[in-house]
């Protein structure tokens, strides 16, 4: 069961940090959420994986995966706490590049074209990397059916993929840790 308070805790212990930061997006900001500190923390990783498993359509999607070396330990979360559900699902990785070699495949993993798909990631900010993953997944053949993250920072990711047909949930919010959203 997600026990989102223990989340929120641990993000303000391990991953919540202040002063003057330049995210993955380019933008400028006064705080940042390391999501590798919770990911890659025992305790961290089993709260983000049952808390995803819940918002997941698990019904619905056949797979779950995410752009790495970021979505890496959640996919494997996702899939261990699926497991001890004996829920069946697959995971996948999706490259920045190709590896240049071998199958020179974007996407890594057990998945299929046809495949009903979700896609995490562990802070969105604009939501271009996941937005990236989406592109190249697609472009293996398989469908995108949900769009999930452990925080959306409220900077118009949400925006950006409900713009390119996608709904994004997530677990927390920048609001959660009493940080207001940047004004539109």
């Amino acid at each position: 069961m997600y026990d989102k308070d223990a989340l929120k805790e641990l993000f303000r212990e391990r991953a919540l940090k202040f002063g003057d930061f330049t995210l993955a997006s380019g933008k400028k900001a006064t705080y940042y959420l390391d999501g590798k500190q919770i990911t890659l923390h025992s305790k961290g990783l089993q709260l983000v994986s049952e808390g995803l498993l819940e918002l997941l359509k698990t019904g619905e999607i056949d797979a779950v995966g995410g752009m790495s070396i970021g979505a890496d330990p959640i996919v494997a979360g996702v899939l261990s706490a699926a497991a001890q559900k004996n829920i069946d699902m697959l995971g996948f990785l999706v490259r920045k590049e190709s590896k240049g070699h071998g199958t020179n495949k974007f996407v890594e993993g057990p998945v299929q074209p046809g495949m009903k798909v979700a896609i995490v990631e562990d802070v969105v900010t604009t939501g271009g990397s996941s937005l990236l993953a989406i592109e190249r997944v697609e472009e293996f053949g398989c469908e995108v059916v949900q769009m999930l993250t452990i925080i959306d920072r409220m900077e118009g990711g949400a925006q950006n993929f409900k713009d390119n047909g996608y709904e994004m949930s997530s677990l927390l919010t920048i609001e959660d840790f009493g940080i207001e959203p940047p004004v539109k």
